[in-house]
């Protein structure tokens, strides 16, 4: 069986998939990217460049259009040099990123499966959250008009899978019949709780937290609006002042991944340092972390705080809760969908930095009988998102497209 995925980034959510099919000799997978460094071993890589950058004399609608189309461009020039060599694929996996655009005008025969990771509203999502009026019409323009290429994947596609329930609900009705809700996978056998908790030992960066110390955790892309970073911030300077034995981790880099960078070239990380200094000794900033070590780091955890806006829903709080962490988190609808307060979690309004901090405090003090926590967290992900029966599901799913082509 042929597959070719499609992925600006490699391997990217299809990691997983591509690690188990890899190594069985019944496959023979193919991947398309925009990412220069991807090799992996028993594959074909094909990579692309870009031909142009986006015109600044684009309209701005059309902007985020122009950037897929650029991407398709390539994506498509690389399939039909493997079509030229004899591959033919059985199935096609892309995200929706531009890469699927012209897929099909080079491979018409193979199936679409699209991986479709969020539909853009204007209202009751991301771009609105928090505010209290509408969002302008010339916003509301552009984020209907970025919809349009995701919107020829949903036409174009036999079927397509999305991560969670609350991901879907960002999709018209019309399409929701060929969407799979199925989660990309946590591996519970290596996201686990370490035998005994111990403090932290993170030997690269010389950083030593005595099993003694209260350690705050917080994982992060990036350092940003979108997942409550300047709220974490202000939460955690408080409880510092307040508790000599508190230690506070970040990981992450200090940089934008989702919405909007500050003014004046600052990072988010600088403009809440300055607001709220806090001692050096007892604030960690990690940057990017091996995945040995990220493991490391929450199974060190009293207390891992996540947030997010209402949108994509982040591995990390998974791999937490997975790892036997105590999680708080913000009670916004893609976390909702996972955590129960005080059953598998712990909830707190978004924009509250006084009941994030009361929940932090709150779990810090009852570290014994709160292991109830730590059990139904590591149990919901083993029941509902575990690597192994999401891999199953995407297979069926794959299996079932190519067992119905024409």
């Amino acid at each position: 069986m042929k597959i070719l995925f499609l992925h600006r980034n490699f391997p990217a959510q299809f990691r997983h998939l591509i690690s188990h099919l890899i190594n069985d000799p019944g496959y023979d997978l193919a991947f398309i990217t925009n990412r220069k460094e991807a090799k992996l071993k028993g594959m074909t890589v094909g990579f692309y460049d870009l031909t142009r950058q986006v015109s600044e004399h684009t309209h701005s609608y059309l902007k985020n259009y122009e950037e897929f189309i650029i991407h398709g461009q390539g994506t498509a020039r690389i399939a039909q040099k493997l079509k030229d060599k004899g591959f033919y694929p059985d199935v096609i996996i892309g995200h929706t990123w531009g890469q699927n655009l012209f897929i099909q005008e080079v491979f018409p025969d193979a199936p679409l499966i699209g991986y479709f990771e969020w539909f853009y509203n204007s209202k009751g999502s991301d771009t609105d959250f928090g505010k209290i009026t509408e969002l302008p019409l010339n916003k509301r323009a552009n984020i209907r008009i970025k919809n349009s290429p995701i919107l020829l994947d949903l036409i174009s596609c036999r079927t397509g899978f999305v991560p969670t329930k609350w991901q879907k609900q960002q999709f018209p009705d019309l399409f929701h019949y060929k969407l799979n809700v199925i989660h990309d996978g946590i591996d519970t056998d290596i996201c686990k709780p370490a035998p005994v908790r111990k403090g932290l030992d993170l030997h690269r960066l010389k950083l030593s937290i005595p099993s003694d110390c209260e350690i705050i955790t917080y994982s992060t892309r990036g350092m940003e609006a979108y997942r409550g970073f300047p709220q974490f911030m202000e939460a955690v300077s408080a409880i510092l002042k307040d508790r000599p034995e508190a230690h506070v981790v970040i990981a992450g880099e200090d940089r934008v991944c989702y919405g909007a960078q500050l003014e004046k070239g600052r990072s988010y990380k600088q403009m809440m340092t300055e607001k709220f200094p806090m001692d050096p000794d007892r604030i960690h900033f990690t940057g990017l972390l091996s995945y040995p070590e990220y493991l490391t780091l929450l199974q060190s955890s009293w207390v891992h705080v996540y947030l997010t806006y209402p949108f994509v829903l982040s591995w990390s709080m998974l791999e937490a809760m997975s790892s036997g962490c105590i999680v708080a988190a913000s009670s916004t609808p893609p976390v909702i969908e996972v955590i129960r307060d005080n059953e598998n979690g712990f909830l707190f309004d978004f924009f509250s930095t006084y009941q994030l901090a009361e929940k932090i405090i709150y779990v810090l003090e009852n570290q014994d009988k709160l292991k109830y926590i730590r059990d139904n967290a590591r149990k919901t992900i083993c029941m509902n998102y575990d690597l192994k029966d999401c891999l199953k599901k995407q297979l069926n799913v794959i299996i079932g497209v190519i067992s119905n082509r024409p």
